[in-house]
């Protein structure tokens, strides 16, 4: 079996994209970050997404981003509420995380090399919340041909490193429909940017929104945890 790395924040998209990876018949390294996110219950799905998943191994790496600041996820800031998509699309969000993607993918590229795996997935999405800018066609692109130079393995002649964003096209219903048909039990997932410790969603800010609308598009119901307990799926 062909080794790769999946990029898994615990949420709707990274989940999906590990379905996607391992139906193509990868043996698939799960990799996850506490970077300091408010959110950090997402880590426990993760994990719980990981085990299910029956994953060849599951890295978790400790990395403090607070330290840089300047966004919702990682700082003091108010996490936006109520937004429309409209809304949402009109600039770069204060809940994008400066390069984390990179930094991210920086790390899944140094565990691709020692778990000798040329493929790494990352659930990448540039429809629904297109202001942040590394969800771009062109960042994947850009950081694809930096990988291709960056690793011992890479520069042998022998392996070539492929960054999959399987997802980058897709809207959220699309991906959910695809995570659907794959089987992903999307009870396990956690999409909120201000997530309780117990894992209730708070059903007000963009990615709730967005969750709750893809599955609604899909006549679905969402087994998100709201801490409202009349918002759906509560």
């Amino acid at each position: 079996m062909r080794n790769a790395i999946v990029l898994l924040s615990g949420g709707v998209d990274s989940t999906t994209a590990l379905a996607v990876a391992r139906s193509k018949g990868f043996n698939v390294s799960a990799l996850s970050f506490a970077y300091g996110q408010r959110h950090k219950s997402e880590l426990i799905a993760a994990r719980a997404i990981a085990r299910d998943a029956g994953v060849r191994d599951h890295v978790v790496i400790e990395i403090d981003l607070r330290a840089f600041g300047r966004s919702a996820l990682t700082d003091e800031i108010d996490v936006p509420k109520d937004r429309s998509v409209e809304e949402m699309n009109a600039a770069i969000p204060v809940t994008y995380v400066p390069a984390r993607n990179t930094i991210f993918l920086s790390y899944a590229l140094a565990l691709a090399e020692v778990r000798e795996a040329n493929d790494i997935f990352i659930g990448v999405n540039a429809l629904d919340y297109s202001g942040y800018p590394d969800c771009r066609p062109e960042y994947i692109a850009a950081f694809q041909e930096m990988a291709r130079r960056a690793t011992a393995r890479s520069t042998s002649g022998e392996h070539t490193v492929s960054i999959h964003a399987p997802l980058i096209h897709k809207t959220k219903a699309e991906i959910i429909r695809i995570g659907s048909d794959l089987g992903v039990d999307f009870s396990h997932t956690i999409s909120c940017y201000q997530a309780s410790e117990a894992g209730r969603a708070c059903g007000h800010c963009d990615a709730c929104i967005l969750r709750r609308k893809g599955f609604e598009q899909n006549g679905l119901s969402d087994p998100t945890r709201y801490v409202e307990s009349e918002m759906v799926g509560s």
